[in-house]
């Protein structure tokens, strides 16, 4: 059996960070887990929501830790995980992440580790929300959920192990890839998802008026474009190299039907609707 992270310390406090820590605290003769916050109010609020030990100490959050997870947007990462090597972080724990990019960490983090036998590995699950904030954390979000691994520094194979059996214990389903491929992967089925909702949003709901009238076709298809517009930013400006093939795909094929309109071709529009339906169709449901 794969040996488990006996302390873990999750690093700021967000929904990924709060809904974490819940699942680990759900889990029978779990793991000591530390959620480390910036400010007091937000300790407070997840100590409200069932987490023992919220804290705005960095030094008790990564005292003694075997793992450390980076909660925080990926332009934060580096200065935090300075600040807790500084604050004691100890040899040989492991530093992961939950961030939507991968290059980026993996370029940026293991400078900051060298030479103190700490290991960063990259995770990416991809469980989330329109919502944010420590009061949106959920104790079931990873259940079911793709896990994105990436190990670009060839961590020991034994600290990747006990990382996979982490994500799995709490209900991931775990797939190993390298930085570039992730990137490019979640920006085909996750960014431009999110573009394309935000471009519907504007355009359907441009005369906010007229959104009253909207049905469930509308509501389900703008949903993620009330995400958080600036952790969004960050990571569609941090991606943009492997989003613009997926854009200009996207942006073409609406040039298609809009070209198919215009002709007055029904079959080809017909084809066109078809060829969607049959993609949906084929895609596997949430658990």
């Amino acid at each position: 059996m794969t040996e488990t992270f006996s302390k873990i310390a999750i690093l700021g406090s967000g929904l990924l960070g709060g809904s974490l820590a819940l699942a680990l605290e759900s889990i029978p003769c779990g793991p000591e887990v530390w959620l480390w916050a910036r400010r007091d109010a937000t300790a407070r609020d997840a100590k409200s929501r069932g987490i023992r030990r919220p804290t705005t100490d960095l030094t008790a959050a990564v005292e003694g830790a075997d793992l450390v997870i980076l909660a925080v947007p990926v332009g934060s990462m580096a200065g935090l995980l300075a600040a807790a090597v500084a604050a004691g972080l100890p040899a040989g724990c492991l530093v992961t992440d939950v961030g939507s990019v991968k290059q980026a960490p993996h370029q940026l983090l293991p400078p900051i580790l060298a030479g103190s036998g700490i290991a960063f590995i990259g995770s990416h699950p991809t469980a989330g929300s329109e919502q944010f904030g420590i009061a949106a954390a959920d104790a079931r979000l990873f259940m079911g959920a793709a896990c994105l691994l990436t190990n670009d520094q060839a961590a020991a194979p034994l600290l990747a192990a006990r990382l996979e059996h982490f994500w799995q214990l709490i209900g991931c389903e775990t797939t190993w890839l390298d930085a570039a491929a992730h990137d490019a992967l979640v920006a085909r089925i996750s960014h431009l998802p999110h573009l394309l909702a935000a471009g519907a949003a504007r355009i359907c709901l441009a005369d906010s008026a007229l959104g009253r009238y909207g049905g469930g076709g509308l509501r389900d298809t703008t949903r993620v474009a009330s995400g958080n517009p600036e952790m969004w930013a960050e990571i569609l400006t941090e991606n943009h190299s492997a989003i613009r093939g997926p854009l200009r795909e996207s942006i073409a094929d609406l040039s298609k039907i809009l070209a198919f309109l215009e002709a007055g071709d029904h079959e080809r529009v017909r084809e066109w609707l078809a060829s969607a339906k049959t993609l949906r169709d084929h895609l596997i449901p949430s658990p």
